[in-house]
């Protein structure tokens, strides 16, 4: 089973035949693997090695720093495969999230450490914003990087860290000034070994058990002031332009695993009968898959539109959190209504769309609940 996809004019022939590369290495490379990486919650260091093989880690890095200089058409496409596979959201992390802040805000040497080793898998990243506590609002942090003569003195929780057990690079999200609010917050480049770095265990998900996520504590972590990412006091500013991209990221991870789910959904009830005729030619299974095939046809019309500003530079950030709103939400209609034309069989791991329903529903809250991008939005009425 495969996406089909034309792009409507957004992706051509070089497209084309990445995406064939990105598709192979997924079917060859991943697909026969993720039970055993759900089991072991995380995906081994050769995965890794194998996306960066066929290209599929960062691509949007330029050239003098080890990466193709592409742009976010390439990360799309992975995205869209990821998500067509079912596949957790390390690789978007890593690629459409960590990679970017160092391009937008890192200094020449940080980014000559640092991007090539992400491009070819030897550093994977993760950035450490969620606390115990805070959820959504990042204004009430409580991660403290005191300053000194050296730099900057780390203590503190992060919660819910994507590749948290696995990362060799954290952005970590902390206040370097406690009295100055928002302004207080600053953006630090911790390696993974860090000493005074520990890592909880992984977390028990209801879902995405390929992926790694954990808790991680700071005790007195010695940061030099040369993994200060950016300008002392910006972080608010940096994450709240950056957030654009990665609720465009997930919206199109979600569209992708929402087409894969009603595939699933047209194949089973075509292939099973009850009552002496196919499910699907059940007018009710026929117009529950029909109204989901309306919705993805819509679904694909605006990511491309959505995709297409964002590498023209255009999309807004209330743009991105709808994008996000609104295909998450549509993926969890077609993950919800293709399990249940599954009957009883939906419910059992064995089929694939009990894995996307429930890698599915944290789509909604990752990246900014659903509620929040409602309020986003809501703030521009």
């Amino acid at each position: 089973m495969a996406l089909k996809r034309d792009g409507c004019g957004l992706y051509d022939e070089t497209h084309a035949q990445f995406r064939e590369t990105v598709r192979r290495t997924l079917t060859d490379q991943v697909a026969p693997h993720i039970q055993d990486w759900e089991k072991a919650g995380m995906p081994p260091r050769s995965f890794w090695h194998s996306c960066a093989s066929a290209g599929m880690l960062c691509p949007q890095v330029p050239e003098q720093f080890g990466g193709p200089g592409l742009d976010f058409t390439y990360n799309a496409v992975v995205a869209e495969e990821l998500g067509y596979l079912g596949f957790p959201p390390p690789v978007l992390v890593h690629s459409d999230i960590v990679a970017d802040y160092l391009i937008a805000y890192g200094s020449a040497e940080q980014k000559q450490r640092w991007l090539p080793a992400m491009v070819s898998g030897d550093a994977i990243g993760a950035i450490a914003m969620t606390e115990p506590g805070t959820g959504s609002d990042l204004k009430a942090i409580r991660t403290g990087a005191a300053p000194d003569d050296e730099g900057f003195l780390l203590n503190g929780t992060k919660t819910y860290i994507t590749n948290g057990a696995s990362a060799d690079l954290i952005i970590v999200v902390a206040k370097t000034d406690i009295g100055a609010g928002a302004r207080g917050m600053s953006l630090l480049l911790v390696s993974g070994d860090s000493e005074g770095l520990t890592r909880g265990k992984p977390l028990d998900k209801v879902g995405q058990h390929c992926g790694d996520t954990t808790e991680l504590f700071f005790d007195n972590v010695r940061v030099p002031s040369e993994n200060l990412l950016g300008e002392p006091g910006q972080a608010f500013g940096y994450l709240m332009a950056q957030l654009a991209q990665e609720r465009l990221a997930i919206a199109v991870s979600a569209q992708a695993t929402a087409q894969r789910a009603f595939d699933e959904a047209v194949t089973f009830t075509a292939e099973r009968s009850a009552f002496g005729q196919r499910i699907i030619d059940f007018q009710n299974s026929r117009f529950k898959l029909a109204g989901l095939k309306a919705e993805l046809q819509v679904g694909w019309a605006h990511i491309d539109w959505a995709i297409a500003r964002h590498v023209s530079g255009e999309l807004t950030g209330a743009e991105a959190s709808a994008a996000k709103f609104w295909h998450t939400e549509l993926q969890g209609r077609c993950c919800d209504q293709a399990l249940q034309l599954h009957g009883g069989a939906g419910y059992m791991n064995e089929y694939s769309i009990a894995r996307l329903w429930k890698d599915s529903r944290v789509t909604r809250i990752f990246g900014g609940t659903n509620e929040i991008m409602l309020e986003v939005l809501g703030r521009t009425l």
